[in-house]
């Protein structure tokens, strides 16, 4: 289910510049299982600061990151500091001319794994990423209304897609379709961050899998996943 309609089929014509795929520096997880970790994740400015360092692998300060959450430097060097106690975020190597620290992301992937405890401070965690979501949704529906009230074109309707599912998976295919995401995504993180192919947007993605409470009566088997 797509949340606009897809974009007019291109014209045939040259095939376009391959976009630079793979990348290849060693790959590290955190993964946080503390639950008072988990619990200390439940605030909208860290889980902006680990997404921002996470998926750039770019170093940022505290005034920059400061910037994009609407904090001030000094409450963002506080929740630096937090996510440095877990081993999340760790200081990065200062350039030459360097008057503030910056920070950089412990690992190449971040993941929270509670261990299945029911009602943990992971739902928290996803509450405030629902939440991202719905503001990244809202304001870009705002940013193409006024172009359309400017009489300038908006951009392709498949910018956005929101799409759902109902499968029945085992355990095992459940453990495999998660990786076979993961290494998919992979595929299109840039080799060199700091390196953004002419014409490319930033573009927030969010995948999830959890069991469906409207099982069919009567169906044996688990829950599907969706």
């Amino acid at each position: 289910m797509s949340t606009d309609t897809p974009a007019p089929a291109t014209p045939p014509g040259p095939a376009p510049e391959a976009a630079p795929r793979r990348r290849t520096r060693p790959e590290k997880k955190v993964e946080i299982t503390d639950p008072k970790a988990i619990r200390a994740l439940a605030h909208a400015a860290r889980l902006e600061v680990i997404s921002e360092l996470y998926s750039t692998q770019s170093s940022r300060t505290a005034t920059e990151l400061a910037q994009q959450t609407g904090l001030t430097p000094s409450a963002m060097s506080y929740h630096l500091r937090a996510l440095q106690k877990w081993g999340i975020v760790v200081p990065a190597e200062a350039s030459a001319d360097a008057r503030e620290r910056r920070w950089k992301a412990a690992g190449t992937d971040f993941a929270i794994n509670s261990g299945g405890a029911v009602a943990g401070p992971d739902f928290a965690v996803i509450d405030l990423e629902l939440d991202a979501f719905r503001r990244r949704a809202s304001a870009y529906a705002r940013a193409r209304d006024e172009q359309r009230q400017r009489g300038e074109s908006a951009e392709p309707a498949s910018a956005v897609l929101l799409a759902n599912n109902l499968l029945y998976l085992t355990a095992e295919q459940r453990n495999e379709l998660t990786e076979r995401v993961f290494e998919l995504l992979r595929d299109y993180e840039l080799e060199d961050p700091n390196r953004i192919p002419p014409g490319a947007e930033r573009i927030a993605t969010m995948w999830s899998m959890i069991p469906d409470d409207r099982t069919l009566p009567g169906a044996s088997g688990g829950n599907g996943g969706t």
